[in-house]
């Protein structure tokens, strides 16, 4: 058996293997590599978002929230007292430190880091377990695998992916 394996993306019209063709080979596409491309496709820029937003929440973080920005001028007893109405002496603002502003660039900039190598890891390892799992039952049945297959493995991959993170992000909420 020859095994031509087409350059990525090769995603072909498939009724072209519906009409006869005489005297063509089966082109047998090499799965965990195309699986791979794709999912890094699909799955860096979701993480690259989400990693993004982090850094930015990070790096420059919303101002704080007074009690009389709200629009509350009255007291009102559901809400907290400020320390105006309380007669407390007012909260002292944290002096400027020096290397406050780079510390947390450092930070942001490493949860950015770490939100792009986790989706790299998270591709390289759902590519391998899939590709080879798939790999393995063509190769059992003795089929070959149109290049349409590891493009949709992969799409089902980030999207259980987002099934998978989603109960977690309501319990933060």
């Amino acid at each position: 058996m020859l095994r031509n394996t087409p350059p990525w993306p090769s995603l072909y019209n498939p009724g072209l293997e519906i009409l006869h063709i005489d005297h063509r080979n089966a082109t047998q596409a090499d799965i965990f590599r195309f699986t791979l491309f794709w999912t890094l496709l699909f799955y860096t820029p979701i993480f690259l978002v989400c990693g993004s937003y982090a850094f930015w929440n990070l790096n420059f973080p919303p101002a704080p929230r007074s009690y009389h920005a709200v629009g509350h001028t009255t007291r009102d007893t559901s809400y907290p007292l400020s320390p105006v109405q309380s007669g407390a002496p007012p909260r002292l603002l944290k002096p400027h430190k020096e290397k406050e502003r780079r510390s947390r660039l450092a930070f942001a900039l490493l949860v950015l880091l770490t939100f792009l190598i986790l989706s790299v890891a998270g591709a390289v390892v759902g590519s391998a377990v899939l590709g080879f799992t798939v790999t393995g039952l063509y190769k059992a049945a003795n089929f070959n695998m149109s290049t349409w297959i590891p493009f949709l493995l992969a799409v089902i991959q980030v999207l259980v992916g987002l099934l998978s993170i989603w109960p977690s992000i309501i319990d933060i909420i």
